[in-house]
């Protein structure tokens, strides 16, 4: 989009789009500190979860009337100048993206703006998020995907090389290479000293299990005890177990891993799953002094699924819990209600007002009415008293497509080149008691929902400062 601002002759162009998050099912942890540039240990693998229902968005202006490159972070101004290790990381994502702008085209390719002059250009950011940021839900990753990629359209950025810009997204936050994509996403380490070969691969997009869906527990939706930057060098620095994992467990399971997704084999997919996450936060467990990610509530959630598997006779629900104590539980679309329903007996909503307790109430209300076998009750009431409260929230969820460019009317930026102050208000409106960020006031439109998550979008500071 193009715009000119209020008092001046010069324009201002402008780009707004949406990035997902992801979840990993093989786990990055731990950075190659010899190489730098924000490499991992080992390679890992996630799945891309559907922005319509959890996403970052980022509206980005380049103006040269702008005096200094500026940045909003849900509704509030961060700043981007310092030594700090998340700033740093922010200026390295845009001086990359600015080495790589082309002259700027209208529809029908006549040039507005020669690469020299936009490069030269600084540029406004305003960001939020539609999730908890830094309490394990790979904020970070929808943050620096989203904010790459708005880059990369206000920019016309073409890549030099299959994956270029996931590296880019990768040096602002390692797994926000992965949300670049949609479906089932590898991380592949690489080699390379210039780390060019560090980057993520679609090993199956989106369409390919359209099936596979994801039950989201909040049980603490704030930011946790240890970010994910400090966990990881102490747990790269004193545990052996990582270095074991790193060396020789992680190949050989994220092979298996793609075997059964591209087979479409939940019960093999579901096992790895878990299995995983437990190794990952046993790592957390064998760093000195030890790192506690999951809390009671987290390793109830892990019994319960575990009891509902058991009950089935098969592998039904795939916990998996990333630097935090949010369980993500994946499951098929056949399954989802009646698991939604006993995750709902044992973690009922903190009060009879359901439309606050999920992003999608009617399935919840839905579940409810569902019966349960007593079998099923009886083997987890052995291990859970139902409380209200010890989940904040849940989130019903699949698996999604990558990045979406918005229309210039989606835009978080006013004419002036400043956060619109209306929807600044309405995500406001979003925040509830528990600091969880509920669903969009906006209406879905034609823009495949992408409206209603559009009011939240990319935590890219809170995110900088505590996520990686």
């Amino acid at each position: 989009a193009l715009r000119r601002r209020p008092g001046s002759v010069m324009p201002m162009f402008m780009e707004t789009c949406t990035a997902p998050t992801n979840i990993a099912v093989i786990k990055y942890w731990g950075k190659d500190e010899a190489r730098g540039l924000n490499t991992p240990i080992n390679s890992s693998a996630s799945v891309t979860l559907d922005q319509d229902d959890l996403c970052a968005m980022t509206t980005i202006a380049a103006s040269s009337d702008f005096t200094q490159d500026r940045l909003w972070l849900n509704g509030k101004e961060e700043t981007t100048l310092g030594d700090g290790t998340h700033a740093k990381r922010l200026r390295k994502c845009l001086a990359e993206m600015r080495a790589l702008v082309r002259d700027r085209v209208d529809p029908n390719g006549k040039v507005v703006c020669k690469a020299s002059e936009l490069a030269s250009y600084k540029v406004h950011v305003v960001s939020r998020n539609t999730f908890p940021t830094a309490a394990g839900l790979a904020s970070s990753a929808a943050g620096y995907a989203c904010l790459v990629y708005t880059l990369s359209k206000l920019y016309n950025v073409q890549e030099e090389y299959a994956g270029q810009l996931s590296t880019i997204a990768r040096q602002g936050s390692g797994s926000a290479c992965r949300s670049l994509y949609g479906g089932f996403v590898k991380w592949v380490k690489g080699s390379k000293k210039d780390a060019t070969d560090s980057m993520a691969v679609c090993v199956d997009d989106q369409a390919h299990w359209p099936e596979l869906r994801a039950v989201i527990l909040v049980i603490n939706a704030g930011k946790k005890d240890t970010p994910s930057t400090e966990g990881m060098q102490t747990s790269v620095e004193t545990s052996p177990l990582l270095a074991f994992r790193a060396e020789s467990v992680v190949e050989p399971r994220l092979k298996a891993m793609e075997v059964a997704y591209h087979a479409r084999d939940f019960e093999t997919f579901g096992k790895l799953t878990m299995q995983d996450s437990n190794q990952f936060h046993a790592t957390c467990l064998d760093t000195y002094p030890p790192i506690f990610y999951l809390n009671d509530t987290s390793r109830q959630a892990i019994r319960l699924c575990h009891a509902f598997n058991e009950l089935k006779g098969r592998t039904v629900a795939a916990y998996t819990f990333d630097a935090g104590p949010n369980a993500v539980i994946y499951c098929l679309e056949k399954d989802r209600d009646e698991l939604l329903a006993f995750m709902l007996y044992f973690f009922p909503p903190p009060s009879t007002d359901v439309e606050s307790y999920s992003n999608k109430p009617e399935l919840l209300t839905l579940a409810k009415k569902l019966p349960l076998d007593a079998a099923l009750l009886k083997a987890g009431e052995e291990l859970r008293t139902p409380v209200k409260g010890d989940v904040k929230m849940i989130y019903l969820t699949a698996v999604g497509d990558g990045p979406r460019t918005l229309a210039a009317s989606e835009s978080l930026i006013d004419a002036a080149g400043f956060p619109l102050e209306q929807k600044q208000q309405k995500w406001q409106q979003t925040l509830g008691s528990s600091g969880v960020e509920g669903s969009c006031p906006v209406q879905p439109s034609t823009m495949a929902t992408v409206a209603a998550v559009a009011v939240g979008a990319a935590a890219l500071l809170m995110l900088l400062k505590k996520s990686s």
